[in-house]
């Protein structure tokens, strides 16, 4: 079906609903407050532009250097036309107007997109990709195919290849969602987007969020102490603009906000009572800090979008108390160099000529290293803002797109300044705080008046590494690209619990057979060992852990050489993981001879993992292929999947087979152990990971794998919920890979959980 609605969706749905909406229909699912919408899917995307024809002229448009500007802009141009000028099959227009019409009352309609690479853990993609307000039943198909063609703007085209994200592997889900005609709105973050403090901060102002989300108003500011429980700081704003709909055309228009509310507080204590509440359920569903985007209409709090917070740097706080700063950052008045001061939203301090950029045609006078003062960003200043040292609005708040870009990019940047635009003028050398919120003299900086820490603070944050909680159970992370793995190893983890070979094959838009019919056996083996060493290498002398190809025939079918792929009902029961290997075992074969190539290079910290494993005969079996390969069993660390109930019931026979670790995939053993599609939104609320079941077959085959010497580790959403570590660590577990925003928490309930069994044994 072209659409599926909210409550159908949730987070294991990103492939289907894209990551806003399944973000949104997790909430949803959880009792909490989201407005009702459905999703046009992202299969009807990908639908629709196979089976128009467009899909290569549209993938062969936007291969293009990203550091091109004019090349960015025809890329992005091209690709409009396509999408724009192409027609929607009937077929799919009546299945979209039908679900329209189940709203009833012909409301307008929100139109969001939502890429399959968007709201990510370790990538938020804030702003890249476009959302319509106010859209009138007689509009909504233009406004959905220009979701679509915002997936190419020059902004997404960059930023995906700046994370390392194939275009053409990417897709977009649109969601359709009743509009709330917000009197007030705003964002919050559950906890500081910088440090990672308990404390919630709320912006705030009049009529719809979109104002405080492109940082077009100056918001109020409100934090909230988790701590104390109480309202610890209220900055209340000049807030001069607002976002409306337009009573007579129905369109989002901007408009000045009347005199005597410009200063008006915009939230009172109940109203901040409940946002923050809110807040702390969204952050406890996840189990991770959360930017919640929020609106409030006849006293009613919605939350309309809820997403990881990706720029969370553990190290600032630290470093500020090593520099000195208490909290009492200072202002203009009390150190005589400031030029302007605002919010200090993404810490770090730069130096450089400054570059006022008034338009978009301005960028291209930013050079390397230079700081972009403007009165607001917009997502096309991406290329730019990742040229510049440092960032200076005039507008904006700690949740606006120029703040969260800006700590995600590392630019250290000063929001809402209010003046810089007038005060500071081209070519103008200033530092910039991003810690304290000044832009000052560059002759003359803050750090000379320093107590002599200033070259501690001049250093690049990426550089230093606090001390990471020592724990007996090791923290490792999960790489889902390559190109991730400096980031992923910055975190400091114990190596790398999940690399996915899928993932290699797939960014080739090849299957493995038609790669080799194209490019031949060296040309995909190298392929291989160029993504796998680049982690390796990255770790070392870390473990890094790497699964065999187990990407379902769906997948597989998607891409060149895809035709012949089986059809199946279920895929994820079908033709995949380790009876795949083993029916083809030309292609296990290419597979091996990666690792046999790594190995003999010197990386002997890979260790090889199969997927989707029942019995002790697929391993044998799998295990003489190896030494077929040249790789002695014997001599490399490698192991199984435990996936589904029937291997974690064999795990004694498994075991026996002299493997050297098993990892649990709980996705896959949940669904199989409690018969629940978690792709079916009907039964989807009997999906848990921590049914007693589930838990019982981790604790059973942990304590079989110990007798056997044989370690142990999971992976996964479930790998990062308190709970779920609390019982892995004491039961025994090896080792547990989360992604790489959750090592710092896992590495901390980790270690507070084996501290609490220390001093339990002390007591008894």
């Amino acid at each position: 079906m072209p659409v599926a609605w909210l409550s159908a969706i949730s987070t294991s749905n990103v492939d289907t609903a894209g990551g806003k909406g399944a973000s949104l229909g997790e909430l949803r699912d959880a009792g909490l407050p989201v407005p009702s919408a459905f999703i046009v899917t992202a299969d009807t995307y990908r639908t629709f532009i196979e089976e128009a024809g467009i899909a290569e002229e549209l993938f062969d448009a936007t291969a293009v250097d990203s550091e091109d500007s004019a090349a960015l802009a025809a890329a992005e141009q091209r690709a409009r036309e396509l999408i724009i000028d192409t027609a929607l099959p009937e077929s799919v227009e009546s299945d979209i107007l039908d679900a329209y019409d189940d709203f009833r009352n012909d409301p307008f309609v929100a139109v969001r997109s939502s890429a399959t690479a968007e709201d990510l853990p370790d990538a938020s993609f804030a702003g890249q990709q476009e959302t319509f307000l106010n859209v009138s039943r007689a509009d909504l198909f233009e406004k959905l195919k220009r979701c679509w063609a915002s997936l190419f703007t020059q902004r997404a085209i960059y930023y995906r290849d700046e994370q390392g994200f194939d275009h053409e592997a990417v897709d977009i889900a649109v969601v359709v969602q009743r509009m709330v005609d917000a009197e007030k709105s705003g964002v919050m973050f559950t906890s500081h987007p910088s440090t990672g403090e308990p404390e919630i901060t709320v912006e705030a102002a009049w009529g719809l969020g979109e104002a405080v989300v492109s940082g077009a108003v100056s918001p109020d500011n409100y934090t909230y102490d988790r701590k104390t429980e109480s309202v610890e700081a209220v900055t209340v704003a000049t807030k001069k603009t607002m976002h409306v709909r337009d009573n007579e055309t129905g369109e989002t228009v901007e408009k000045s906000v009347p005199d005597g509310k410009q200063t008006e507080r915009v939230l009172d204590e109940d109203e901040l009572d409940s946002l923050h509440r809110l807040g702390e359920l969204v952050e406890d569903h996840y189990g991770q800090p959360q930017d919640v985007e929020w609106a409030i209409d006849d006293g009613d709090v919605f939350l309309l979008q809820s997403r990881p917070i990706t720029t969370i740097d553990e190290d600032a706080n630290a470093a500020a108390t090593r520099n000195g700063d208490s909290g009492d950052s200072g202002t203009a008045s009390d150190d005589g160099n400031i030029l302007v001061d605002g919010l200090g939203a993404s810490p770090g301090t730069a130096t450089g000529s400054a570059r006022i950029v008034g338009t978009l045609d301005q960028l291209d006078k930013v050079n390397q290293g230079d700081i972009i003062v403007t009165e607001m960003t917009t997502p096309d200043m991406v290329p730019a803002m990742k040229r510049a040292s440092a960032l200076v609005t005039d507008e904006g708040g700690m949740t606006s797109h120029a703040a969260i870009v800006s700590r995600e990019l590392g630019v250290p940047a000063v929001i809402g300044s209010e003046t810089a635009t007038q005060t500071l003028t081209d070519d103008q050398v200033v530092s910039i705080d991003g810690d304290r919120g000044v832009v000052a003299d560059g002759h003359r900086t803050p750090a000379d008046e320093d107590d002599g820490t200033g070259d501690l603070a001049a250093e690049p944050r990426a550089g230093r590494q606090g001390s990471k909680p020592m724990t007996a159970t090791d923290i490792k992370v999960n790489v889902s690209i390559p190109e991730a793995a400096e980031r992923a190893a910055a975190t400091g983890a114990d190596g790398v619990g999940l690399l996915r070979m899928e993932h290699m094959v797939l960014s080739t838009n090849k299957t493995p057979q038609r790669y080799v019919e194209d490019h031949g056996e060296e040309a995909f083996v190298n392929t291989l060992t160029d993504s796998m060493r680049t982690v390796a290498e990255t770790f070392y002398p870390r473990p890094v852990r790497i699964r065999t190809l187990d990407a379902p025939t769906d997948e597989f079918r998607q891409l060149e050489g895809g035709e012949d792929e089986p059809s199946e009902h279920n895929p994820m029961l079908g033709y995949r993981g380790i009876r795949r290997s083993l029916a083809e075992p030309e292609t296990f074969r290419l597979q091996l001879e990666a690792f046999k190539k790594l190995y003999e290079m010197g990386y002997d910290s890979l260790e090889l993992m199969l997927p989707l494993v029942n019995d002790a005969e697929d391993v044998q079996r799998a295990k003489s292929l190896m030494r077929e390969a040249g790789i002695d069993p014997e001599k490399r660390d490698w192991g199984v999947m435990i996936e589904t109930p029937a291997s974690a019931l064999c795990i004694e026979e498994l075991c026996e087979t002299g493997l050297d670790f098993v990892s649990f995939g709980t996705n896959d053993l949940t669904q199989y152990t409690l018969a629940v599609d978690r792709n079916n939104g009907t039964v989807a609320d009997r999906y848990d990971e921590l049914h007693p079941a589930v838990m019982r077959l981790l604790r059973e085959t942990i304590k079989t794998c110990r007798a056997h010497d044989v370690a142990t580790s999971i992976y996964g959403q479930a790998a990062s919920k308190p709970r779920m570590i609390r019982e892995l660590v004491e039961t025994g577990i090896t080792s547990i890979s989360v992604n790489v925003d959750a090592v710092s928490d896992a590495q901390r309930e980790a270690k507070r959980v084996e501290q609490q069994l220390i001093l339990e044994s002390v007591r008894d």
